[in-house]
């Protein structure tokens, strides 16, 4: 099992996870153009996918979906929220209303949604299995709930979010209303509050862990790295960063 991103940010969202036969993604927020040079970068062709799961409404993640799947004729799932807020963009294509509180299987992946509390309709966030290893992605929630602790309890692989820094995101340039948004409990979270989660979390099973999501203008690398490396008692550079401009390349889950 293995995975990558294509692009990680506000500026655009895409995950890739591939299990014996099944290469799924997760989210779309680029153009069907973009999207194709990013793949090719990690070596594929969109013919290769065998669907995309979407995570909520908001352009980041759902803008270049609808697109990508009408020309490689791609199934979609996403959950009935999701689906009310894109209902006339996604009306052409094949899509599946997820249920959050049930698995699915496609192809050689089990997929487990949950639910995440976040400014959107029905958001949710997923768990990936093979039957041997998990992979957990957790952006675009303002807070952990225990749910979602228990939904990503032993993953072999994480991509969390570390979207901002909370004193510059106090001392930046964005108005108090966007400020409020992005760290309120419903917004995203800072790089204190996934390394809390961390600190929670089980991870005796953690090969990987990737820090995702960060902002242009609100975070930094070092930042992320040095508050997940702090709380696993880690060196630096056994926490991965994935980046708007190129993403993260594969990352094999043993």
């Amino acid at each position: 099992m293995r995975f990558a991103l294509l692009g990680s940010g506000s500026e655009g969202n895409a995950l890739l996870v591939q299990a014996g036969r099944t290469t799924l993604m997760l989210d779309c927020g680029f153009s069907v153009n973009e999207t194709e040079s990013r793949l090719a970068r990690l070596g594929l062709q969109a013919e290769q996918l065998n669907g995309i799961l979407v995570t909520h409404e908001h352009s980041d993640h759902i803008g270049g979906v609808a697109r990508l799947a009408r020309k490689f004729k791609l199934p979609v799932w996403m959950t009935h929220g999701s689906l009310l807020m894109q209902r006339a963009a996604f009306a052409d294509i094949a899509v599946t209303e997820l249920n959050p509180h049930h698995r699915i299987v496609i192809g050689d992946i089990e997929v487990q949604p949950f639910l995440v509390p976040h400014d959107a309709r029905e958001p949710v966030q997923y768990g990936f299995s093979d039957g041997a290893r998990r992979l957990g992605v957790l952006t675009d929630t303002g807070h952990v709930t225990p749910h979602i602790e228990a939904s990503l309890a032993g993953c072999h692989a994480l991509v969390l979010e570390c979207n901002h820094d909370e004193a510059m995101l106090r001392n930046g340039r964005y108005p108090a209303s966007l400020k409020q948004r992005v760290g309120g409990r419903f917004g995203h979270l800072n790089n204190e509050q996934a390394a809390d989660f961390l600190a929670r979390l089980d991870t005796g099973c953690l090969q990987h862990i990737v820090a995702a999501h960060l902002s242009a203008h609100n975070n930094t690398p070092e930042l992320a790295v040095r508050a997940l490396s702090a709380t696993l008692s880690c060196a630096a550079e056994e926490i991965a960063v994935a980046t708007q401009e190129t993403g993260l390349d594969w990352r094999v889950i043993a």
